[in-house]
């Protein structure tokens, strides 16, 4: 029943690929990534031409950097979207296996790039972020093992996949990166919640949450100076946050002006974690707007489209999907105003990263092919098929 996903459109037995895709895809949300990776073109050109110039590259070195990378995430984004939903699980979980593999060689092989945070692993012409492929994948996986834990003599699914999440966590806060593993647990009690989760385990996931970031708090100082930077009702106008902050105070709701703006000669991540304040001072309040809609446009269709799902795993792998890409963004936006302390975490599409471009491909290409129509058969035929 995986390959089985809602919709009534005829089967179009002998079709060709690329127009049964067309005809089959989530156009709208396909769109929705295409302006988003515009967008992000178009701050990308504002944004890096200072980084450029202080390293003495060609001003647009990193703006063709990001094309370069957007378009490989575009490819991969379309040719996931292709696959079948049996194939986004054997491709979610070998590669799940492979980035769990990397992520736990990081501490003897990975750098931090003078960050405080071991992320990466550096090739000389280019560096790799394991984390970012390691999170649909992750969801990949849960979601197998949860809807394969429904079957009749099935696995224990839900405590793999807990026992997962907990391992997975503890190597993200060891670099520290504590966003990812944030964003990690998230997408698993997303996941687990629509499989069903019982009251008493969400208290004690959240308690345990609380738990731990206390924990943090005390023993990590990396961790402890985000947060009190962010408890602090004084903003230092030095540091990034104080940067950013002044940028979309100053940008009001039509913004600077382009190439107005001041806080990309100021911000050394400001075509990274920051890109949306360079949106907000250069463009205003207006295209920010426009971007949480498209993000929101995004997760809101995808899950609208996964109500009338009847596959289990099909319906758990998108709702993670889905909820994961759009938490990801709200952090980062909500870092850049200040509701949130700072996590490094990429705005999909948007940010420069190459790591961060061809994941959110890989993501969104997933969940696409996951709410793609296909012909299936009423409920009591499947039920009848099951009960064989």
């Amino acid at each position: 029943m995986t390959d089985m996903v809602h919709g009534a459109v005829p089967s179009g037995a002998g079709e060709a690929i690329l127009p049964r895709w067309w005809r089959t895809i989530d156009k709208i949300s396909l769109g929705a990534v295409l302006a988003l990776f515009a967008v992000g073109l178009l701050l990308g050109l504002a944004a890096s031409v200072p980084l450029a110039t202080r390293n003495n590259l060609p001003e647009f070195h990193y703006v063709e950097r990001q094309a370069a990378f957007g378009l490989a995430g575009i490819v991969v984004m379309i040719i996931v979207s292709m696959f079948s939903p049996r194939a986004i699980r054997r491709v979610g979980v070998l590669g799940f296996g492979a980035a769990l593999g990397a992520l736990m060689l990081l501490p003897f092989f990975g750098t931090d790039f003078g960050k405080g945070a071991v992320r990466w692993f550096s090739f000389g012409f280019a560096s790799v972020q394991p984390s970012e492929f390691l999170k649909p994948g992750f969801v990949v996986f849960c979601a197998w093992m949860m809807a394969a834990s429904q079957d009749i003599n099935g696995p224990p699914g839900k405590r793999v996949s807990a026992l997962l999440a907990v391992l997975v966590v503890g190597l993200l806060a060891m670099q520290p990166d504590f966003g990812q593993a944030a964003l990690v647990l998230f997408g698993w009690g997303v996941v687990y919640f629509v499989a069903g989760a019982p009251i008493l385990l969400v208290a004690g996931v959240i308690g345990a949450v609380f738990g731990a970031g206390t924990l943090a708090y005390h023993s990590s100082e990396h961790f402890a100076r985000r947060i009190d930077g962010f408890l602090s009702t004084d903003i230092d106008p030095r540091t990034q946050i104080g940067y950013a902050t002044n940028a979309i105070q100053q940008g009001g709701f039509f913004g600077t002006g382009v190439g107005e703006g001041q806080v990309k000669w100021q911000l050394p991540d400001a075509h990274t974690d920051f890109i949306i304040a360079v949106a907000a001072e250069e463009y205003g309040l207006v295209l920010v707007l426009a971007i949480v809609a498209l993000y929101g446009l995004i997760v809101l269709r995808s899950l609208h489209r996964l109500t009338r799902e009847r596959d289990g795993f099909t319906r758990l792998a998108g709702a993670g999907l889905a909820c994961m890409f759009g938490a990801q963004a709200m952090i980062n936006v909500g870092v850049a105003v200040r509701l949130l302390p700072a996590k490094g975490m990429t705005l999909p599409f948007v940010s420069y990263g190459g790591s961060s471009l061809i994941a959110a491909g890989l993501t969104v290409g997933a969940l696409l092919a996951l709410t793609r129509y296909r012909p299936q058969g009423e409920m009591g035929d499947i039920l009848r098929r099951q009960g064989r």
